[in-house]
């Protein structure tokens, strides 16, 4: 086999991978035109009524008999028209003759609502019994309004055409052929089943009249296309997620949530909703901000509240203030043939749902009860399953809605292009925020802005504030201190942690996380709590006043300090109290250096959680300790001190309670003198602190699931006790270049899942006790230079997955027994003097030998197991030698398989 064979071969696969390429591209195209065009036709697609309305020049268009109420009723009630800024169509240009003309049939359907007023000789002409043919065609086709009034001529008669009305349609008839008498009867016949006003029922015309404009000026407004909405960012995406909930085509009757926590944008959502499905619906309501309706929590039992929530819900659905309401089974009685839409926004209890929607039987086929909420666990208590959890604006969208506000428009103003991005991440792209911080900011200088905000990052607006409290005051005090603890100490943080972490804190912690996570106050994210920005400032603010006056004005009284400045006070003065319980710093919002008093921590006899925390990039130290540091708490689980400058911890410090030990790039050699009880200790990191040599006793800890150690370049060895650390799952000492060895009770370790010994170059061999580890997944050894040889007892591992020994330059041979089936991952990059190979499973997915010096690589089976492909399975690199060698390499491997 040539070298032809080679570049042929390699032309084809990148042709392959390029027209793979081109078919996506065009398919994603293709795919994401189709679904544009689809919402777009979605979103622009309206009912006839509405399509009508948007091209309409009159208000009104009314149809009458001149000699009956030309110079009477029609003359007052086209008066009071125009009192209410109602704009009819008149015919006095139009001469009148036996056909309408296209003037007036252009008049007919350029208006909005058709009044036809039915009098007693209105039959007598052909021209009205033509226009009401030409009415009542809009109506059908166009969705036109059409109301009727009843003026001294009875409903019976028009429709019967008797009496009066019917000898002057007789007369008219005369000469008409069939069809033209036949499509008259049957628009008589339509007409006088619209329900309308009757004059024989009143005995005040004036009356009449005012009721009438008033009902055309309401159905006027109803009709008129809301523009509250234009604009509204990210609402068409909301809208096609919700399609498939809302079901419009189902004639069931069916109630969704919108759940989501406060300042989403779940109000207007349902707002917009209402707006564009109102008109659907026989009956519609928009019942808003529930909550506020009630001035204190109900219980369930509470009937009078029930009562007084039913009754307001009925007379804004009927529109009927006085409605009595004497038991709960009234709004089933009068809505349980109707057809309605019922918004309930912001329902934050059970008994809400009981008074007001408390089956979907109360309702006429087709209804829909859209109900918000930040209470999930509420919305399945009532057995609601279609429910849509409101996300976060993409920080595109975010910023769109910000600029909205802030310039009434969707980008922000020359100049100001970082500011608007920078307040928007702020703001953590929640709605509410985005809103009236936008409002805010209008109008303002770019140095207004540069002022403003320092503020905004430590500060909460009072009207933000004031929305978002209301759900924490709703919880339990247990509940509350939870989230109290989240918002200052623990956001973003793994939940296994936490979990440990508040386990002796009285705390019902597994409980108040789905407390919490249900009323959307956080959520649980790839295994983290994370709490909304706006959500952890207002926990902030809470603590922040939570002892009133004495709690702004001395600091080391809180429950938390996260406040830079507070935090250098309370260091500098030795003013922390027992009251303090945990402190979260992050050194680089210092301007300077900060010299922390060798008695800080004296006073501070209750703290539990201590975070010092470097942002990523900042290489400066600004924590300095130089009269050493003589105390910390004996209560403390948490100790995270990045850079810790000691090259010791004090000697009484104490261990008991210690569940995370973090000293990142400290100055320690050593922890501490002696064995301590480390019977708690989970998670221990010292990463890059360079200077460390040693690791105290590990015997106690039997509890310790992760040690990191990566960059202590000067550690030599491990301590035996390592093995009684029976539970540890992670162990990483990637570049400890002066690791020799590891210790034989490794073996120990049985629950052992990843060792990661990247970069350990002085490290000649792993101790045979490794084939013990039987749990171990993930073993890498890239780049130990001095690593001659691997064990043969790693033939064990059946449970390895990965093994990588990449840059290994002395490695000569690999075991004969490392077929492990459970490999997936081999690579031996770089292992420049490996020749021979063992037999490996089939099983492997992924095999990288570039530059090493493997001719041929032998399989435990010669045949492909059945529906496998090659280049789906296995991913085989060669780059050694010449392009026929490596030809023929994988000419081999491929005639094996």
């Amino acid at each position: 086999m040539d070298s032809s064979f080679f570049f042929s071969f390699c032309a084809a696969t990148i042709a392959f991978f390029m027209l793979l390429g081109i078919i996506f591209v065009l398919f994603n195209g293709k795919f994401r035109s189709h679904q544009e065009n689809k919402i777009t036709a979605s979103s622009s697609s309206s009912s006839p009524s509405s399509s009508l309305s948007l091209n309409c020049k009159y208000h009104v268009f009314p149809s009458f008999h001149g000699e009956d109420v030309r110079k009477t009723f029609l003359t007052h009630i086209l008066k009071e028209f125009r009192r209410k800024g109602i704009d009819p169509f008149i015919d006095i240009d139009i001469e009148r003759s036996k056909s309408i003309g296209h003037g007036l049939i252009e008049a007919i359907k350029g208006s909005r609502i058709a009044v036809v007023l039915l009098s007693r000789n209105y039959a007598s002409s052909s021209w009205c019994l033509n226009e009401l043919v030409e009415i009542m065609k809009c109506r059908d086709e166009l969705g036109q309004i059409v109301m009727t009034i009843f003026y001294e001529v009875d409903p019976t008669d028009v429709k019967n055409q008797t009496g009066d009305f019917g000898k002057a349609f007789t007369k008219t008839c005369k000469g008409k052929t069939k069809e033209e008498i036949k499509r008259w009867r049957k628009v008589l016949e339509s007409v006088a089943k619209i329900a309308g006003e009757h004059s024989h029922n009143w005995d005040n015309e004036a009356a009449m009249i005012e009721k009438i404009a008033t009902d055309v000026s309401n159905l006027l407004n109803n009709l008129t296309p809301s523009r509250d909405f234009e604009g509204l960012i990210g609402m068409r995406a909301h809208m096609k997620e919700m399609e498939p909930l809302l079901c419009l085509e189902s004639d069931e009757v069916r109630m969704i949530g919108i759940w989501g926590p406060s300042g989403i944008g779940k109000t207007t959502i349902a707002r917009f909703l209402f707006n564009n499905l109102s008109n659907s619906f026989q009956m519609s309501v928009f019942m808003e901000n529930i909550k506020e309706l009630m001035s204190r929590r109900m219980c369930s039992d509470d009937y009078s509240a029930k009562l007084q929530l039913q009754k307001q819900f009925m007379s804004q659905i009927i529109n009927h203030e006085d409605i009595d309401i004497p038991h709960l089974g009234v709004a089933q009685d009068r809505l349980n043939d109707k057809k309605v839409l019922i918004i309930l926004d912001n329902i934050d209890q059970s008994i809400q749902l009981e008074a007001i929607a408390k089956d979907t039987r109360w309702f006429g086929h087709g209804s829909r009860i859209i109900i918000t909420t930040q209470d999930q666990k509420l919305l399945k208590a009532h057995g609601i399953n279609h429910i849509y959890q409101v996300g976060f604006p993409s920080p595109y969208e975010a910023c769109q809605i910000f600029c909205m506000y802030a310039f009434e428009e969707k980008f922000p103003k020359d100049g100001f292009e970082e500011l608007a991005w920078e307040v928007t991440k702020l703001l953590g792209r929640l709605p509410l925020g985005l809103r009236v911080m936008g409002s805010h900011f209008r109008g303002m200088s770019k140095q207004e802005w540069i002022n403003a905000l320092p503020r905004l990052k430590t500060r909460l607006d009072a009207s933000i504030q004031s929305i978002l409290k209301f759900s924490y005051d709703a919880l339990c005090d247990e509940d509350k201190d939870l989230f109290l603890h989240i918002a200052c100490i623990f956001n973003h943080k793994r939940i296994e942690k936490v979990e440990e972490h508040l386990a002796h804190n009285s705390l019902d912690v597994k409980q108040g996380l789905h407390v919490l996570v249900d009323k959307s106050l956080i959520s649980i994210e790839e295994g983290r709590i994370k709490m909304h920005n706006l959500l952890e400032q207002l926990g902030k603010e809470i603590v922040y006043h939570e002892l009133g006056p004495q709690s702004i004005r001395d600091p080391g009284k809180r429950q938390f300090l996260v406040d830079s400045r507070d935090i250098c006070e309370v260091l500098t003065d030795d003013t922390g109290s027992r009251n303090v319980v945990g402190i979260h710093f992050y050194p680089s919002e210092l301007s300077g250096e900060l010299n922390i008093s060798e008695r800080a921590f004296e006073g501070m006899t209750n703290l539990k959680f201590l975070r010092f925390y470097y942002r990523y990039g900042d290489k400066s130290d600004r924590l300095y300790l130089p009269q050493g540091l003589n105390y910390l708490s004996r209560k403390l689980r948490i100790l995270e001190w990045d850079r810790f400058p000691m090259t010791c911890l004090p000697s009484n410090f104490h261990t008991e309670y210690l569940v995370e030990l973090n000293l990142r790039f400290s100055k320690l050699q050593k922890l501490w003198e002696g064995n301590r009880p480390l019977g708690n200790l989970k998670w221990m990191y010292l990463n890059r602190s360079k200077k460390l040599m040693e690791l105290p006793d590990l015997s106690t800890a039997t509890k310790l699931e992760e040690l990191f150690l990566i960059g202590c370049s000067n550690l030599v060895e491990l301590p035996s006790s390592i093995g009684n650390a029976v539970n540890l799952q992670k162990l990483y000492l990637s570049d400890c270049s002066s690791l020799v060895e590891l210790p034989s009770s490794i073996g120990n370790a049985i629950n052992l899942l990843c060792l990661n010994l990247i970069g350990c170059s002085s490290l000649v061999e792993l101790p045979s006790s490794i084939g013990n580890v039987t749990n171990l997944q993930i073993l890498q050894l890239d780049m130990c230079t001095g690593l001659v040889e691997l064990p043969s007892s790693i033939g064990n591992l059946h449970k390895l997955q990965t093994l990588t020994l990449v840059g290994c330059s002395k490695l000569e041979v690999l075991p004969t027994n490392i077929n492990l089936k459970s490999l997936d991952t081999l690579d031996l990059t770089d292992c420049l003097l490996l020749k021979s190979f063992p037999e490996i499973s089939t099983n492997i997915k992924d095999l990288r030998l570039m530059r090493t010096a493997i001719k041929e690589v032998p399989f435990t089976t010669r045949k492909q197991p059945q529906n496998r492909r090659i280049s789906d399975e296995i991913a085989i690199f060669y780059f050694v030698g010449n392009p026929s060698e490596i030809c023929q390499k994988f000419q081999r491997i491929s005639d094996g398989l």
